[in-house]
């Protein structure tokens, strides 16, 4: 097979191997791909992998030879499932490859919320330990997660992972789809549920006034289930003490962002997938669905 990748970049930018794939046929990289290079880059290929771009039917009724689309991601909502359907082409995702990272990635905002690792070290680099009286000094006061409660909003695989982590540090988990008054009086209230047309944005001031006064929000789901305005303003009045964010409605930002810069928001650019050894699963999770098709299988098939 004549096979591509549009964007492969935020995949393997450089740290990992392609031999999965390149098994499998003649494999041409593009770091990136704009919307008028894809018809480009993929008309006379039998198959192509992608994460983030666009494919429309245009765009498949433009590679007479395509009969294989691979997503390296689990979302799939860039490609036009109901076309490949209609045109013939296999479709197969990644599904379940970061639930370990997104969990860890999870608490590791909340820690840095309870735990202020990042701004004691911050303080110590500009020297303020040296004119310490004691043989500590208290810049802010930290935060104990036993005994406090986390409220789960999406109890998939990731958010199962994420309340097994939480029971470890003697937290009560309260999953929404079970309590909803109780995971939304948590001291800290997690997303992990995939972005639908019925909760783009649910989570706003009507939402939020429903949280317990000086709660705290995590995002490492999707960026749009929050309407930012909302919890810039909740985040300014100190409703919500703070927020740790990963995704936002918008990638990259474009300026002025009404999160960047808000007081007590930890951001991180959609990273929480991202560890080298997730990334080679993916990787091998692509070589392996391709190989599947291949064969006659139909491993991680949409359609």
């Amino acid at each position: 097979m004549k096979l591509t990748i549009l964007d492969a970049y935020s995949i393997n930018p450089g740290d990992l191997s392609w031999a999965p794939i390149e098994a499998l046929g003649t494999f041409c990289t593009y770091d990136r791909s704009f919307p008028e290079e894809i018809v480009n880059r993929i008309s006379d290929c039998d198959g192509f992998f992608v994460s983030k771009c666009l494919i429309t039917r245009e765009v498949m009724e433009s590679c007479p030879k395509l009969k294989f689309i691979g997503v390296t991601a689990t979302g799939y909502d860039n490609v036009d499932i109901k076309a490949a359907k209609e045109l013939g082409i296999a479709v197969c995702h990644v599904p379940a490859y970061s639930t370990d990272a997104v969990a860890q990635h999870t608490f590791a905002l909340i820690l840095e919320l309870t735990n202020r690792v990042g701004s004691y070290d911050s303080s110590i680099q500009a020297g303020q330990w040296y004119k310490s009286p004691d043989f500590t000094f208290i810049k802010e006061p930290l935060t104990l997660l036993d005994g406090k409660s986390l409220g789960i909003i999406g109890y998939g695989n990731i958010g199962k992972r994420v309340a097994h982590i939480a029971e470890a540090f003697g937290m009560t988990v309260n999953v929404y789809s079970r309590d909803k008054e109780a995971a939304l009086k948590s001291d800290f209230v997690t997303l992990h549920c995939p972005l639908t047309a019925e909760n783009k944005g649910f989570v706003n001031s009507k939402m939020i006034a429903k949280m317990k006064d000086g709660a705290v929000l995590i995002n490492t789901a999707r960026g749009a289930l929050i309407n930012e305005e909302d919890l810039a303003a909740a985040l300014r009045s100190g409703k919500l003490s703070a927020a740790a964010i990963d995704v936002i409605d918008g990638e990259p930002p474009k300026e002025p962002h009404p999160l960047i810069g808000q007081p007590n928001c930890i951001l991180t650019p959609h990273i929480a997938w991202m560890p080298k050894e997730t990334r080679q699963k993916v990787i091998d999770i692509c070589a392996a669905n391709l190989k599947s098709y291949l064969d006659g299988g139909r491993l991680n098939r949409i359609v």
